[in-house]
């Protein structure tokens, strides 16, 4: 399988970073905008029912970009990190560090990956809490659809916005330091 991944990384490496780059850039740049324009509009309609129709419709277009540009981004990540052979550059094959640089930049993917990991399982509970809004407008609940939504966009997309933000500056890091 490393065999795999490393010829992978070599055949297409323009095209694996580019979609990583791509990838963060739609995700964390759409939950930006989601947060700081189009939060901010939808809170100028007056109609509570309208208001919360219009923010889960829209949460619903960002998570149809947002999800598979995660997907694409969890992929190449593992594609770049097995392919720049961090791990070789770092430990010998009885696990010894033998460069202790390289294992911070080892160590830094590493971080970097759990930091996506934990972005997804996020983007992936605010699906559910917008799913769940969805159904509660149906049924004109507008306080359970106000419970769901909420958390979303006061906690949940700055979370996302913020760990976004480290991780691709670590990925700055990472792309610089070879």
């Amino acid at each position: 399988m490393k065999e795999f991944l490393v010829q992978t990384f070599s055949d297409y490496r323009t095209t694996i970073i580019f979609l990583h780059i791509i990838s963060a850039v739609l995700w964390v740049g759409g939950m930006i905008t989601m947060r700081y324009a189009a939060h901010a509009s939808c809170s100028m309609i007056q109609d509570p029912k309208l208001r919360m129709q219009r923010a889960a419709h829209a949460l619903n277009r960002l998570f149809n970009i947002a999800w598979p540009a995660a997907v694409i981004l969890i992929i190449t990540a593992i594609l770049m990190a097995v392919g720049l052979a961090f791990r070789e550059a770092a430990v010998d094959a009885s696990g010894n560090v033998i460069d202790a640089y390289a294992m911070s930049l080892y160590q830094t993917i590493h971080i970097k990956e759990t930091i996506w990991i934990v972005m997804v399982i996020n983007l992936g509970a605010m699906m559910y809490r917008r799913g769940q809004a969805a159904k509660a407008l149906l049924i004109d609940d507008l306080a359970r659809a106000k419970a769901m939504l909420t958390p979303i966009a006061q906690y949940m997309v700055p979370l996302n916005i913020a760990l976004g933000i480290i991780a691709i500056f670590m990925g700055v890091v990472l792309r610089n330091a070879y």
